[in-house]
């Protein structure tokens, strides 16, 4: 079907058209110098990330996924501890837990789909070891009263925000705030490239030196043809090969040049959505004042009729995770009770909100939503 508004791929068409040049550049250059591992481009894009949170360190990985993973590891997770995080949110979160030979416990969230913090430390047992909230949607889960609990019971955080970049605690950047924070580069997210992509900040330095050696294989050899050999530490750990790219390094360079600008387009239509979809029987997202608006997400309860009245109407929505991830058979988590993540699960739908959107097209979505409740 072809949509007169789609959902995300026009995103990357239009961005494409607009940037192809410095792309192309940005590409060109790379493989004229022949820098494709752990050069220049990564070294520049780990810096910025670092800056634009408002942090020491960053290290580029292969993925948001990997971020969760090697946070994990380089905290000392493994067999037999217990990680506090919730159900509601990608699989990803929760299975570098069980990959790691621990025991995820999966908390509900509140209405705004965000960890609920009065559960948090009615979960924590003598195994417990981390926290991990996730910053979904844009928003920012209570950091203050998740970093009072960890700093009580002697825990750690990682934070999971893959779908937060620049969004707000207070005055602390997500992400910035825990022991790590772990982003997400995939062409969907607010900051993607051409594929996939991650990164892991911190304020810690030891963290950061571990990282470094965890994503290149403890730098066995894996510097003799960049031009330098890194020093191979004496004593040895597993690793992993988890490095982002340089190429994709140096089209995120680009990208996040434009990135504040991005997040203003952004929450210019996630206002247009608030303003124009007001007081219809969908229930809007919750506000949060300094989140960003990687996700639009309505609450309806017919929401299968719903979407087949846009696609008729050639607005593309998304609808996904209709099973929660507790309740998907063979992973062993279905005693676990989650009766807010269940429902949010039934109703939710999300809107098209990329930032090369037009005000026509924003708002063609707006009128026919409001066509179908006039209908129904």
């Amino acid at each position: 079907m072809k949509y007169k508004v789609d959902f995300i791929n026009s995103s990357y068409r239009r961005y494409y058209k607009t940037h192809r040049r410095e792309i192309l550049w940005a590409i060109d250059k790379c493989f004229s110098l022949g820098n494709f591992v752990l050069r220049k481009d990564l070294l520049e894009f780990e810096g910025k990330l670092a800056k634009f949170v408002r942090v020491k360190y960053a290290v580029g990985v292969n993925s948001g996924t990997d971020a969760l993973k090697l946070s994990y590891r380089v905290l000392g997770c493994g067999p037999g501890d217990e990680v506090v995080t919730v159900g509601h949110t990608f699989i990803s979160s929760i299975e570098e837990i069980v990959h790691l030979g621990a025991r995820p416990i999966l908390i509900d969230v509140g209405e705004d789909g965000l960890i609920d913090v009065s559960l948090i430390e009615k979960a924590i047992t003598k195994r417990t070891v981390g926290i991990v909230p996730v910053h979904l949607s844009g928003k920012v889960c209570d950091m203050d009263e998740i970093m009072r609990i960890a700093k009580k019971y002697k825990l750690w955080i990682v934070e999971d925000a893959c779908q937060a970049l620049g969004a707000y605690w207070d005055k602390k950047l997500a992400g910035g705030i825990g022991d790590t924070g772990c982003f997400s580069f995939i062409s969907p997210k607010t900051l993607g490239g051409a594929g996939d992509g991650g990164g892991i900040v911190t304020n810690n330095r030891k963290l950061y030196q571990r990282l470094l050696l965890m994503r290149n294989h403890w730098n066995i050899t894996q510097g003799a043809l960049h031009g330098a050999q890194p020093k191979t530490p004496k004593i040895m750990e597993w690793g992993y090969n988890s490095r982002l790219d340089n190429v994709q390094a140096a089209v995120l360079n680009i990208k996040l040049k434009y990135y504040p600008a991005m997040l203003k387009r952004r929450r210019k239509i996630g206002m247009m959505y608030n303003k124009g979809l007001k007081n219809l029987p969908c229930i809007l997202p919750t506000q949060q004042p300094k989140q960003i608006y990687q996700e639009y997400i309505i609450k309806v309860k017919n929401m299968w009729k719903f979407k087949k009245y846009m696609d008729g109407k050639g607005v593309e929505l998304l609808i996904r995770d209709t099973i929660p991830n507790h309740k998907l058979k063979g992973l062993g988590m279905e005693h676990f009770n989650l009766p807010i993540t269940e429902r949010i699960a039934r109703e939710s739908v999300r809107l098209p909100i990329y930032p090369e959107l037009t005000d026509k097209e924003v708002n063609y979505v707006i009128k026919c939503i409001k066509e179908f409740y006039n209908r129904v």
